[in-house]
C-alpha cells in the first residue's frame, strides 16, 4: 500500500485532555508501562550527582539484601510522571505541584512500572478563565505492589482555549 493511500484512509484522533474532560472519580490507566534499565538508572544517578552506590553497584545493592540494583527513586517518580503526561496535561499549562509522595518499597532494575491516575479535584482558574486547575492521585505500579503514589496538580487548558 502507498503512502497516499494510508494518508488518505487515515482518521485524526485527539487525545488530548482539556480541563471540561475531567471529572472528579474519572480514572486512567496510563499506556503499556515502561522498563526501567540499568542505563536509565546510572544514566539519571551520574548526571543528579546522586552516588549512592545502591544505585549503581550491584555487589552493594546485594550486600545491603537487594537481589539487584536498586533504582534511583527520583527516575522513579519522573518516569511515573512521564507515564501519565499522554493522559493527563499533554494539552500544556503550568505545573503546580506535586504532595503527598511516599515511596512504598524499592524499585530493581529490569522490573516493569505501570502507572494509573484517579481525578480528585478540577475547578476553574479565577485567574485565568480560559484554564482549570486539576488534582490527580497517581499511583505506580510493579506488577500489582504499589511503589509510588503522590498528588499532582497542574493548570489545563479548556477546550475552548485550544
Amino acid at each position: 500500500m502507498k503512502a497516499a493511500d494510508l494518508r488518505a484512509r487515515a482518521s485524526r484522533r485527539d487525545r488530548v485532555q482539556y480541563f471540561d474532560d475531567f471529572t472528579v472519580g474519572r480514572r486512567f490507566e496510563h499506556h503499556w508501562g515502561r522498563t526501567l534499565t540499568e542505563t536509565d538508572n546510572t544514566l539519571l544517578s551520574t548526571l543528579t550527582l546522586a552516588y549512592n552506590p545502591l544505585y549503581f553497584n550491584r555487589d552493594r545493592a546485594r550486600a545491603a539484601g537487594h537481589r539487584e540494583t536498586v533504582v534511583n527513586p527520583m527516575l522513579l517518580l519522573m518516569t511515573t510522571i512521564g507515564l501519565s503526561v499522554e493522559d493527563l496535561s499533554e494539552s500544556g499549562g503550568a505545573f503546580l505541584g506535586l504532595d503527598d509522595l511516599t515511596f512504598h518499597r524499592p524499585v530493581l532494575i529490569g522490573e516493569t512500572l505501570t502507572a494509573a491516575s484517579t481525578v480528585v479535584a478540577a475547578r476553574r482558574s479565577y485567574s485565568r478563565p480560559d484554564m482549570g486547575i486539576v488534582t490527580w492521585d497517581t499511583e505506580g505500579n510493579i506488577g500489582s505492589d504499589l511503589v509510588i503514589a503522590f498528588r499532582r496538580t497542574n493548570l489545563i487548558r479548556t477546550r475552548e482555549a485550544r
